[in-house]
């Protein structure tokens, strides 16, 4: 019994801290928010001018994201009016999770640019369809803005991939002209409000996830770095109802077609030796194109991607380490990104990085971008290793391409063990040659024998 009621005030104390933590005299005084389904992500810009009831400055600001919504919610961003990055700490509270900022101070109607990325928020609708039908996916979403404050005044666009909609929240004022919709203007909307928004449309944009995402970078201080991807990727949009056809499937002159035939991903411009397999072997139907800032790689799979299919495939490539690697005496900073551009919107269950070191490298410290899982460093052991190389390897769940940014990892190595490997090619061919000298040496020969037995 004490303890329940020590789990109810704790509850309690948390409400309490949430809601004086709102400054309820704090007003949204204008949202202008910019809704885009034209891809099979959901990204959100919010342009946010603030004002206090009693004009002083506001120095905090509170995004809010309903519960429900946090689990997709893969990347969050809120910049002031001078486009300067602004820190945003997350917390937990009983109407959802809490953003919170520090603005600049001495601003009375300061103005915050917020982004916000969603994965997985399209569901297809219907969920299976057959080779010929057109994929349709309906979004849910809210009319509202949702705030723990007060919204003076508010607009919402909506930029859809078609201008084939089924149907829509027509919650009055809401206009639809071609692949816009608008809702608003709403006044003196309250806090936390919400009205259910619905959108029921036609998306053929590709539903390509990346399920698995393994990336190894093996790092020499020779001159290379070695890069490879092991990708497993599934079409995650309407699955295909009924057989395959390929004679349909070559008969059907559509542009927009359910499937995936290709995707484009961009590597390093400094990329070379450039490979793309799977369990078969090299698939010959790539293409790749060097531009000025990066390697275009068009992969084509050995058959098109419906929805629910599957493949899985290897690349890799090299780069040169000076573009990455930075020395100072004893002191190396490793600066790579933390995956690539895997095809256009993409969405990744789960990225893993692993990143090989020169044996003998001491006092490793990882600088991430963002929130990472670090995993228990592991030994890696290659041709002439003798007490293994370390390995670095972290991962982060629900990534997307506002995650493609660098991490920076630091380490010590001696110079002197970059003789190790020749010291040790030396020594045995060393042996090797004293071995055959000794070989060469020794008599086992019976020619005397014999001619001792042929004069008796």
């Amino acid at each position: 019994m004490s303890r329940y009621l020590v789990s109810l005030a704790v509850f309690a104390a948390v409400i309490l801290c949430a809601q004086s933590a709102i400054d309820v005299e704090i007003e949204n005084k204008n949202v202008d928010r910019t809704i885009d389904l034209t891809s099979q992500l959901v990204k959100i810009s919010y342009k946010i001018t603030l004002e206090h009831k009693t004009k002083k400055p506001i120095t905090s600001y509170l995004f809010m994201v309903p519960t429900e919504e946090r689990e997709r919610l893969a990347f969050i961003s809120a910049k002031d009016s001078s486009k300067k990055d602004l820190k945003l700490t997350e917390t937990a509270s009983p109407k959802g999770v809490t953003f919170s900022m520090t603005l600049p101070a001495g601003s009375t109607s300061p103005v915050v640019y917020i982004e916000t990325v969603f994965s997985k928020s399209l569901a297809p609708y219907p969920t299976a369809i057959s080779q010929t039908e057109r994929q349709l996916v309906q979004y849910f979403g809210n009319v509202y803005f949702y705030s723990p404050f007060k919204t003076v005044t508010q607009k919402t666009t909506v930029h859809l991939s078609s201008r084939n909609v089924e149907s829509y929240t027509q919650f009055k004022p809401a206009v639809h002209s071609d692949t816009t919709i608008t809702y608003g203007p709403y006044d003196n909307v309250a806090a936390f409000s919400t009205e259910p928004m619905t959108i029921h449309f036609e998306n053929y944009t590709p539903f390509l996830t990346v399920t698995k995402l393994e990336r190894v970078i093996e790092v020499s201080h020779w001159g290379n770095i070695a890069v490879e991807e092991t990708i497993d990727i599934v079409h995650s949009g309407a699955a295909l109802k009924g057989s395959f056809s390929r004679y349909d499937y070559q008969k059907d002159s559509r542009s927009n077609q359910a499937c995936v035939k290709s995707y484009k991903t961009l590597l390093p411009a400094a990329a070379t030796g450039v490979y793309y397999r799977d369990t078969n072997g090299n698939i010959s139907t790539s293409a790749m194109r060097v531009l000025k800032d990066s390697v275009e790689l068009d992969l084509r799979p050995r058959f098109p991607l419906f929805g629910g299919w599957k493949t899985h495939y290897t690349l890799g490539y090299n780069v040169p380490s000076f573009e990455y690697l930075f020395q100072n005496g004893d002191n190396y900073l490793l600066k790579m990104r933390v995956l690539d551009h895997v095809f256009d919107d993409m969405v990744v269950d789960e990225v893993t990085t692993k990143i090989i070191l020169p044996e003998g490298s001491t006092n490793i410290k990882l600088i991430a971008p963002y929130t990472v899982t670090r995993h228990p460093d592991s030994l890696h052991y290659t041709y002439l290793d003798t007490f293994g190389r370390p390995v670095i390897s972290f991962s982060k769940k629900n990534v997307v391409e506002n995650h493609i940014t660098d991490f920076n990892l630091k380490y010590n190595f001696s110079r002197v063990m970059m003789l190790q490997e020749p010291l040790l090619v030396v020594g045995f061919l060393y042996v090797l040659f004293v071995l055959v000298i000794i070989w060469m040496r020794l008599d086992f020969s019976i020619i005397k024998e014999k001619e001792h037995l042929h004069k008796d």
